[in-house]
């Protein structure tokens, strides 16, 4: 355990200065110039050097009751993030030592031991812990093997395709035997990456035409896993494209994130009686419990280079909303990081 000397530093953070209503707007938020305490005991100081924007964070940016606390009005949002340790009252980490936590946002935290897991930037760059081998890469593996329930010869649809999650649901399904993988995204660039770096056997952009139509062409044979990250007309075109005993895991919605009404459910939800079909929704959280057998086969395909992926780098803590605001947009291919 290392001395914990008093940083005489300040370090930027984002706050949440109201709730927005429908899409956020920069008034919304502030980056304000805090005082950077001193580790207590059990505690470690980190400078960050990347953070995590996912699309989540919008829900906790409202007050209406979730699976997660909503951030509080006048302090620092969180995160996921990783960076170096520069002072530590905690035994078992170093300073030098990387660790990934969820205190982001902000460019420096102070953060429990207890919830700090140090990482190895030998082992696979740092950005990666945020994403393919992080959280985004846990939510793919577990809510398409676990909560979908894949099995080889399955046909798998993804939306949302382009994105950290999708792209990677979908290099897995291939990975393990899919015999159709279909994604969807929203420009013919992404569309283009999808089959060409990442594998899928067909994709569109479901801003060419109607979905459900789109996926019937990509799968005339059906649908038996959906992976849904987009909800709305996406959701509503699986349904009718399932396949008897279909299976559909509910990872997002961000079609309707930033709706001030209700957005409308499936019409077609009937179906589901004809097929057997099943829809359940699923939080990374609630898998853990995978996380040692995910980097076990997951590692070895990002090392090899089997398994791909891309990361949107902004750099900059001043541009960290913005990030998060592209996001939404859906301006990122692959996980959108921002590097500090």
């Amino acid at each position: 355990m290392s001395d914990t000397p008093t940083p005489s530093a300040t370090g930027r953070e984002w706050h949440l200065l109201s709730r927005p209503v429908g899409w956020p707007e920069p008034e919304d938020f502030a980056l304000v110039e805090a005082e950077v305490p001193a580790p207590g005991e059990g505690q470690v100081l980190v400078r960050n050097e990347y953070l995590s924007v996912d699309p989540y964070m919008r829900g906790r940016m409202s007050a209406a009751k979730s699976y997660v606390a909503p951030y509080e009005l006048g302090k620092a949002m969180q995160g996921g993030a990783v960076g170096e340790v520069v002072a530590s009252g905690a035994e078992g980490i170093a300073v030098g030592d990387h660790v990934l936590h969820f205190f982001g946002w902000r460019e420096y935290a102070v953060v429990d031991a207890k919830n700090a897991v140090k990482v190895d930037p030998e082992a696979a760059p740092l950005s990666t812990y945020l994403g393919v081998l992080g959280m985004t890469g846990l939510t793919a593996y577990a809510g398409l093997l676990r909560t979908a329930a894949f099995k080889e010869g399955d046909s798998v649809f993804v939306s949302g395709a382009a994105g950290a999650v999708g792209s990677q649901v979908g290099q897995i399904a291939k990975l393990k035997g899919a015999s159709r993988v279909i994604g969807s995204a929203g420009s013919d660039e992404k569309v283009r990456l999808l089959v060409e770096e990442y594998g899928f056997d067909a994709a569109f952009n479901y801003k060419n035409g109607p979905v459900s139509e789109q996926l019937r062409a990509a799968a005339p044979d059906g649908v038996d896993v959906y992976f849904d990250n987009v909800g709305g007309d996406h959701l509503e075109a699986a349904i009718g494209s399932l396949n008897r005993d279909g299976r559909i895991a509910v990872c997002g919605a961000i079609s309707v994130y930033n709706n001030t009404e209700p957005a409308p459910g499936p019409k077609n939800l009937a179906r589901l009686i004809q097929t057997r079909g099943r829809i359940e929704g699923f939080l990374v959280g609630d898998h853990y419990d995978l996380q040692g057998q995910f980097v076990q086969e997951i590692g070895p395909w990002v090392r090899s280079g089997e398994l791909k992926y891309r990361e949107t780098v902004v750099e900059g803590i001043e541009n960290n909303l913005e990030a998060f605001l592209g996001v939404l947009r859906g301006d990122n291919t692959g996980k959108m990081i921002v590097k500090l």
